[in-house]
Parts: structure tokens; C-alpha cells; sequence
């Protein structure tokens, strides 16, 4: 009795037994490690060029539809009218950003190879398929160019943004302006080259759309051999890749939510300069050929535009830089009002590409920066980037019936300009919530 109480109570001091017992809840109750980000290195920059590569592809090509348009109202289409033509841009930038909904948790879950070799496929494809279009058909050109370029640009937009998250945090604001660079660069080469392709008798449509197929197969191809996903999927949760389980609980987001308002507001009325400058400045008596170049100087200086505020939003916030870039758009959208001559048309251009320019870029990362670990970017982005496409939607058809046939421009740019407006006053009560959230001012 003696020798076995002794042996207990050596036991108890030496501390094999109830230290051992409470010392297990501590282990576990410590929280995983979380991941780090090398911030740099070969194969991360590697993966930002071939993102770049993508959005050249998809952003860049959706926003060319400006050249689409005008040669489908002048023939191909013309039994349509131009309101009817430009729902194929519209339903096109739609599931460009909405399908993010489902590409986000998919690249999250690790599908990410699938989507960009899916996409590429599919968006070569159905450049093929327009290019079979018959003149005066409008289903085959909604149904090839509408819904399918759509859906497949839609399925690599998202993941090649996430995929850059993989390697930066400090630096990802910078990381994704020059994966965002493609877009304008894709926005200012393509536009150029279709339009002097259906214009030329020796090549024109038919053969145009196939050369920007081959052209688009062949970068996105070597887009998919230069990036590399390198942190593991996100266990698969209940439901259809977990997206409604995702989605029920970013909505308790404060701060995210009123950030994903921002955008859709900021979004509605973006795009009201795009659509409409060279139209402005054609109806305020300028040359025809300059008002084309409007906008390609507009989205040739937004290259500058999605680097540039990068660089600044890493010093002061990439929320704060956000909601500044939107109150400037707004601004100026204002200020269009005015804007008659050609130097005042080359100034809004300049002016607004650096602006807007951040404005477009900075989404993503500030979507980004409000999630609370790395597993769950793609869903934010692509829960956001969902509702950020009916702004897209709405914005340019609610714009152009405020403009009528008059042209009576007071309208669309005071709705554009109290959009932008109001995309900055959401993001700023974001803002705030996160400084609160993060205990610092530069979020």
C-alpha cells in the first residue's frame, strides 16, 4: 500500500500523468500555422505573365466588342437593331464575371487546371463557330459569341486572378496591376486589329475572327504552361462546391458586403464612357476616325492606370485607393459633361484610363484582402464578381435609353455619375469597417 501511493505520488510529481492530460487541450487548442508567401521568385512571376496573358485574352477581348458592334449594325446584323446587337456584349460581360460564382469555389477545390484548359478550348471553339455564322442570323452569333465566348472567358477570369494570390500578400495588389495591364493592353491591340481585318476586303470577317482565334488559342495555351497553382485545395463542403455554404457566410461580412456594393454601383457606371466616348465625340462634330482612337488611347493609358495605383495602394490601402479611384470617376464622368473639343476628348481619355484603370484593378485585391484565409479567394472573388457583372449588365442599356435618340447627354452621365459616386461612399463605410476590423488606418 505504502510502496504503491509513493510510486503514485513520484508519478503525479514527475508529471506523467495529470500534466500530461492538461497539456494535450493547449496542443490542440493552437490555431494551424497559416501559409507564407514568397512575394516573389520564378515561378511567381512566371504565373503573373501568363495571368496577364489570360486577361489579355478575356477582358481584352470582351472589351473590343465595340468593333463587333459597329460592323454588325452597319451589315452583318443589320435586320437588328443596335439595341438588340448589344446584348450580345452585354450577356457576354455578364458570364464573364458572373461564372466567377462557380469557377471561384472551383478553383478553391483545386480545379483550377481544368478550368483554364476547359475555357481555351471552349473560347477557340466557339471563335470558329461565329466565324461559320451566316449574315442576317442573329441566334448563331448570340448563341457562338453571346453564350459561349462568354461562359468560356468566364471560366478562366477568376482563376487566373486567384491563382496570383497564391504567391503574394504583401505584394498582391501589385502583382495583380500587372496581371490586370493585359486586360488594357488586349483592349487597345484587339480592337485595332479587327477593326482593320473586317475592313479589309482581302481578309475581312470570316477570316478575321479565325486569325483572332488562332492568335487568342495560342497565348492562352502558353498562359496555361507558365502558371502553377502552389497552396493545396480547400476541403469540399456540402452543396454544389460548397458555394451556397460560402456564400451564407459572407454575407455576415459586413465590411465585405458593403465592399461587393461599392463595386456593382461603381460598375453601372464605368462603363458608361467606355461605350459611349466615341459616340460623344462624333455627335459634338469631331473626325470619325479620331473618335475610334478615344478610346484607344483611353485604355492604352489605363495600362499605366492598373500598375500605377498598385504601387500607391501598397503605401496607403488598397480600400482607401479604391474608393479614391471611384470618387475621381465620378468626378470626371461629371466633368464629361463638358467635354467638346479634341484636346478636352484626349484629357477626359488620358485622365480617365489612369483612374478607371485602378479603379477595375484594385476590385480584386480588395475582395481578396477581406477574406480570412487564402482558401477561401477564389469564392470571394468569384461570389463578388457575380453580382459586379449585372451591374455590367444594366448599366450600358439603362445609360443608352437615358440617352435616346436626341442624344440628350445630361442623363446618362449624372446616372453614371452618381453610380461611381455611391460605389465610393460603399466602399469607404467598408473601409472603415475593416480599419476597425484590423486596427490600422491603411486597408
Amino acid at each position: 500500500m505504502s510502496e504503491t501511493k509513493a510510486d503514485s505520488l513520484s508519478a503525479t510529481e514527475k508529471g506523467l500523468d495529470e500534466p500530461a492530460v492538461s497539456e494535450a487541450p493547449s496542443e490542440a487548442a493552437k490555431p494551424p500555422p497559416g501559409p507564407t508567401f514568397p512575394e516573389g521568385g520564378l515561378q511567381a512571376w512566371l504565373t503573373v505573365a501568363g495571368a496577364s496573358l489570360v486577361q489579355f485574352c478575356t477582358f481584352g477581348y470582351t472589351n473590343s466588342f465595340a468593333v463587333y458592334q459597329d460592323f454588325y449594325v452597319r451589315e452583318y446584323l443589320n435586320n437588328k437593331t443596335s439595341s438588340q446587337i448589344s446584348w450580345i456584349g452585354s450577356v457576354q460581360l455578364l458570364l464573364v464575371l458572373s461564372t466567377g460564382f462557380i469557377t471561384g469555389a472551383a478553383f478553391d477545390r483545386g480545379y483550377f487546371y481544368y478550368l483554364m484548359a476547359g475555357g481555351t478550348v471552349l473560347f477557340a471553339f466557339c471563335l470558329f463557330m461565329l466565324s461559320l455564322s451566316q449574315p442576317h442570323q442573329y441566334y448563331q452569333v448570340f448563341l457562338s459569341q453571346g453564350l459561349g465566348v462568354g461562359i468560356a472567358l468566364g471560366m478562366t477570369y477568376i482563376p487566373s486572378l486567384s491563382v496570383v494570390a497564391h504567391y503574394f500578400s504583401k505584394k498582391r495588389a501589385i502583382a495583380m496591376g500587372f496581371v490586370a495591364a493585359g486586360s488594357s493592353l488586349g483592349a487597345t491591340i484587339h480592337p485595332i486589329m479587327l477593326n482593320n481585318m473586317f475592313n479589309n476586303p482581302k481578309i475581312g470577317f470570316v477570316k478575321g475572327v479565325r486569325a483572332s482565334a488562332g492568335m487568342n488559342l495560342g497565348l492562352l495555351v502558353i498562359a496555361c504552361l507558365m502558371m502553377r497553382t502552389r497552396l493545396p485545395p480547400k476541403k469540399a463542403a456540402a452543396g454544389i462546391l460548397g458555394i451556397w455554404g460560402s456564400a451564407k457566410d459572407f454575407i455576415g461580412d459586413s465590411a465585405y458586403v458593403c465592399a461587393v456594393c461599392g463595386g456593382i454601383l461603381s460598375i453601372t457606371g464605368f462603363y458608361f464612357p467606355l461605350f459611349y466616348l466615341q459616340l460623344n465625340a462624333i455627335t459634338h462634330g469631331l473626325d470619325v476616325t479620331f473618335a475610334f482612337y478615344a478610346v484607344a488611347i483611353l485604355n492604352g493609358v489605363s495600362v499605366i492606370g492598373r500598375i500605377l495605383p498598385t504601387f500607391v495602394a501598397a503605401r496607403f490601402g488598397v480600400i482607401n485607393m479604391l474608393a479614391f479611384c471611384m470618387y475621381s470617376c465620378s468626378i470626371l464622368v461629371f466633368g464629361l459633361l463638358g467635354v467638346k473639343t479634341v484636346g478636352g476628348t484626349v484629357a477626359f481619355s488620358v485622365i480617365f484610363g489612369l483612374f478607371g484603370g485602378g479603379l477595375v484593378t484594385l476590385l480584386a485585391p480588395v475582395y481578396s484582402s477581406l477574406s480570412r484565409d487564402v482558401s477561401e479567394i477564389g469564392a470571394r472573388m468569384g461570389i463578388a464578381f457575380t453580382f459586379l457583372g449585372f451591374g455590367g449588365l444594366a448599366g450600358p442599356p439603362i445609360e443608352g435609353a437615358l440617352l435616346g435618340s436626341n442624344t440628350t447627354w445630361w442623363k446618362p452621365s449624372i446616372f453614371a455619375g452618381i453610380c461611381l459616386a455611391g460605389g465610393g461612399t460603399f466602399m469607404s463605410l467598408a473601409r472603415t469597417i475593416a480599419a476597425k476590423r484590423k486596427s490600422r488606418w491603411n486597408v
